[in-house]
């Protein structure tokens, strides 16, 4: 693609989060079902004019790219928005100020994964073997969310109780603000530990999605804006959603098939593009198959569609099931 075209779609994207952060620090309340569905509605046709706009600037197979790792990416946020609503249930933040606090979450996620993204394309550039290891690293990833011990408690982490002894953190709020007075002294409110928790988390969640996103192209570009886009409107979906992101029971079991998926994908093609001496003598082995992107777009679709549609299925059946009887959550490796 276009130099300038990445340097254009790369400003505009940034200019509208800085506008959604604006409007969120200058506006910080609860929106309504309706403001949030709207907006969340809005950055999804947003993705999807900007994959038809690929295609004659890229071509299909770039808009075909987009779109899979764009919903890749999305799932895996939404699995990212669940640990969100676990720290602000834990540390009790204010409705009034979580939409500020998912802000800062989403902008540390961008911050993490475009880290990530340079790193992981430099890699790729350098090592082509690298592919083995992200694509074990995803299978881990997806038998650790699928089976691996829950853990909602996010408070007792190890860097949260070290910030905690060495820090003077107030028991109360004060609005928004990250540092109050009291009795004369000035300390710091719990609003730090929850950026702190958040902070950590998002570069967890960053070490899974960037090689997953990778295993469906090695475009930095397409890697960098499917991000974005998936982070865009994440603010809004978490009070479009409210509870019902806790009570989607099955959606670790969705992601957990989409990372597996992608991880056999990378190992194939690292297989394909071998280099490795000890591996058939280094030379390519051709007689893998190889992984195209429209069937990896297909079982990203349909593995989040089923997961979907059985938690709303078993949410029809048992409406009364709190959130402390569910262990969806994140995997153990996250903690």
């Amino acid at each position: 693609m276009a130099l300038p075209f990445e340097i254009v779609s790369i400003v505009v994207l940034v200019l509208i989060l800085a506008a959604d952060v604006a409007l969120a620090y200058l506006r910080p309340r609860v929106p309504t079902t309706r403001e949030s569905a709207i907006w969340v509605g809005f950055y999804v046709v947003l993705a999807l004019a900007f994959a038809a706009l690929l295609i004659p600037v890229g071509g299909i197979d770039h808009a075909t790219e987009f779109v899979a790792g764009w919903l890749t990416e999305y799932s895996l946020s939404i699995d990212n928005l669940f640990v969100f609503i676990v720290i602000m249930t834990g540390f009790a933040v204010p409705k009034k100020h979580q939409q500020e606090v998912l802000m800062v979450g989403i902008i540390l996620a961008l911050i993490f994964r475009g880290i990530f993204i340079l790193i992981g394309a430099q890699l790729i550039e350098t090592f082509s073997w690298i592919f083995y290891l992200f694509g074990a690293f995803l299978v881990y990833t997806a038998i650790t969310q699928a089976f691996g011990s829950d853990d909602t408690d996010r408070s007792d982490g190890r860097l949260i109780r070290f910030a905690k002894r060495r820090l003077s953190v107030t028991d109360e709020y004060d609005e928004g603000k990250l540092r109050t007075t009291v009795d004369g002294k000035r300390r710091w409110t719990p609003i730090l530990i929850v950026f702190i928790a958040i902070g950590s988390t998002d570069v967890l969640f960053a070490l899974d999605s960037i090689p997953a996103i990778f295993g469906i192209t090695e475009s930095a570009f397409i890697v960098f804006t499917a991000n974005v886009f998936a982070l865009m409107g994440l603010r809004q979906l978490y009070f479009l959603l409210g509870d019902l992101v806790e009570r989607l029971r099955y959606l670790k079991y969705g992601i957990a098939v989409i990372l597996a998926f992608i991880g056999v994908k990378l190992v194939l093609h690292a297989l394909h593009e071998n280099s490795l001496p000890f591996l058939n003598g280094g030379e390519h082995i051709t007689s893998v198959p190889e992984i195209g992107t429209g069937l990896s777009l297909a079982v990203i679709v349909v593995s989040m569609a089923v997961a979907t549609a059985a938690s709303l299925i078993h949410i029809k059946r048992d409406p009364n099931e709190s959130f402390a009887d569910l262990k969806p959550g994140a995997p153990e490796h996250r903690e």
